[in-house]
């Protein structure tokens, strides 16, 4: 053919609409021609306008230079928006670089450890008819002294090497559908149960003991151990621990601009004659907003205060109006509050290592958004004075089961909410992977648990449950002379039988009518065995004790996030807020 059969080609020097769609100028040579002929071509085009020139005032006339001036000023304009947009994209790729690194040095913050510090066999609660399930987070302070800062803040400086004891210990729970919280503590010096522990690095076991106060545990194992005590303790699996030294808690409430607390009259906690020591907090009556060092020292305050459980008292007045301070300062909202506050929380804080990340710790506190202050609430689980020691406690037992229940049960420690929300929904079946063996094959230890400190056995009652037992097919069950004290009937079974052993346990619970919660693994059982509680002293049909939202037993020091009280001084270490003593 001689020539190309395309229209245009060999002799094209621009691509229509390159510039006004930014590309480069020299895109396809700059106005050079390309493919055949093209020297030729450029030598007509130089001497004659073509018909898009014409249309567009181009050539060589007068008009045609005054068409190139104001493409010339075109393309400068465009050449500085091509730059700008440039440079906006390397700004905004910067930027991105910088808040991954940030968010790197936010990650390289956070000090973590093992959740658990040993087996306490309590399982997670099975999720309600919604799907959803309690969230439980131990709460710890510590009074290490492993830092200059923590010694410069607590003293003991000669206390450096010695590992931390657990100052502080609150439980906080969130009810499945997020609505309310409830807060227990027990004081420091109670005497209870602590479960065989790991240390931290694994390199040594602590035996059990039941004659250690709770406040060991973080020696025992760290954090993880003081978790292991609790659920061991209450049957309340728990989700993560969170840490705060002494530091730690001064960081926090200067984050916050300070936490209001309130006494009347005003404190000072000094050393007298009989009570060496102190916390050193000196407040005016009525509503301080405490921060720094002063914090700390009313998180510490016992003797002004009178006890162990009117000191946990005035940290639950501490932990409600820091809450309070963070929603009116929409912290879950703010972009630059919630900056700060992840600045400084992830310095101050230990967390357990599932939470050990910015995400983690994110996602975490946006469970906790909803609660209003008026469903959250605070508590103490009652104690008496220990028979071996007067300045150590022991837990009032029947109490302590009940608010440990109504933990188990997810039912709310206040009235405030719907009533429909105040019960505790129901549960699908747990239904195991296996399939439990014949009754008949099974062996079931059967123990009298109905005993207290406050109350005698019921007589008889492992022989008459054995019996029943008997007559439902498990035809191996034995009654044993063991005394067992017990609160809520359980159903236990070796850990290491997994499935099919908590099948088996299953079967004996539905045989006579317990729930599901009533089974649990037990990492030292032998067998199947029975514990018939003091919720079930008579009767050969078992009746679930019911919890009703509110109904705390006496002794608790129960307080509502959004009441407004003021600590009581003892004498003394009342001050007026002039005198130069106390009086």
């Amino acid at each position: 053919m001689g020539q190309s059969s395309v229209r245009g080609e060999g002799t094209r020097k621009s691509v229509p609409r390159a510039r006004e769609l930014g590309w480069d100028d020299d895109l396809y040579g700059a106005g050079e021609a390309t493919g055949a002929g093209g020297a030729g071509s450029e030598e007509e085009a130089s001497s004659t306008p073509t018909r898009a020139e014409r249309r567009r005032g181009g050539g060589s006339g007068a008009g045609g230079r005054a068409a190139a001036r104001r493409r010339a000023k075109k393309t400068g304009k465009r050449k500085v928006l091509r730059w700008t947009a440039i440079t906006l994209s390397l700004l905004i790729l910067g930027t991105a670089g910088a808040g991954y690194l940030y968010y790197q040095h936010l990650n390289g913050n956070i000090r973590g450890g093992a959740r658990a510090g040993g087996d306490s066999g309590v399982k997670k609660a099975a999720p309600n008819a919604l799907g959803d399930t309690p969230l439980n987070i131990l709460l710890i302070g510590s009074d290490s002294r492993a830092d200059a800062k923590n010694v410069a803040l607590g003293g003991g400086k000669d206390l450096r090497k010695n590992p931390p004891l657990a100052d502080v210990q609150m439980l906080l729970h969130v009810s499945a559908d997020r609505k309310n919280a409830s807060v227990v503590s027990i004081p420091r010096d109670t005497i209870l149960h602590i479960p065989e522990c790991k240390s931290e690095d694994g390199s040594k076991t602590y035996a059990a003991t039941d004659e250690k106060p709770i406040n060991e545990t973080l020696m025992r194992g760290g954090p993880g151990c003081t978790l292991t005590t609790w659920e061991t303790l209450t049957g309340v699996y728990i989700d993560h621990w969170i840490m705060v030294d002494f530091a730690g808690v001064v960081a926090m409430a200067d984050e916050v601009g300070g936490v209001p607390v309130c006494v009347n009259p005003g404190v000072y906690d000094h050393p007298t004659r009989l009570q060496p020591g102190g916390s050193g907090l000196k407040l005016k009556p009525g509503t301080t907003e405490v921060q720094g060092k002063q914090a700390l020292q009313w998180l510490r305050t016992r003797h002004a205060f009178g006890s162990d459980q009117n000191r946990a008292k005035a940290q639950h007045m501490y932990m409600n109006g820091m809450v309070e301070k963070l929603q009116k300062q929409n912290a879950w909202t703010d972009t630059g509050r919630l900056t700060g506050l992840a600045e400084t929380a992830t310095s101050a804080l230990q967390v357990s290592d599932e939470i050990k990340s910015v995400k983690g710790l994110f996602d975490l506190a946006m469970q906790l958004k909803n609660v209003k202050l008026d469903r959250l609430t605070t508590a103490n689980i009652p104690t008496a004075q220990w028979s071996k020691d007067e300045n150590k406690n022991v837990l009032v037992k029947d109490s302590a089961e009940k608010m440990f229940a109504m933990l188990r049960d997810d039912v709310a420690f206040d009235k405030n909410g719907d009533p429909a929300d105040a019960k505790p929904k129901p549960k699908p079946s747990d239904k195991p992977k296996a399939t439990a063996e014949a009754p008949g094959s099974l062996g079931v230890t059967v123990l009298n648990g109905t005993g207290s400190d406050t109350e005698p056995a019921a007589e008889g009652r492992a022989r008459t449950i054995t019996e029943l037992l008997q007559g439902k097919g498990f035809t191996q069950a034995e009654s044993s002379k063991d005394a067992a004290s017990r609160k809520d009937t359980v159903v236990t079974y070796p850990k290491a039988d997994g499935d099919q052993g908590k099948a088996n346990a299953q079967s004996v619970a539905k045989a006579l009518g317990l729930p599901d919660s009533a089974v649990r693994a037990d990492a030292k059982a032998q067998g199947l065995t029975l514990v018939v509680g003091a919720d079930w002293r008579e009767g050969t049909v078992y009746k679930k004790p019911s919890s009703e939202a509110g109904d705390i037993p006496d002794g608790a020091d129960v307080v509502r996030g959004d009441e407004k009280g003021c600590m009581q001084v003892f004498s003394p270490y009342k001050w007026d807020g002039k005198s130069p003593t106390t009086y």
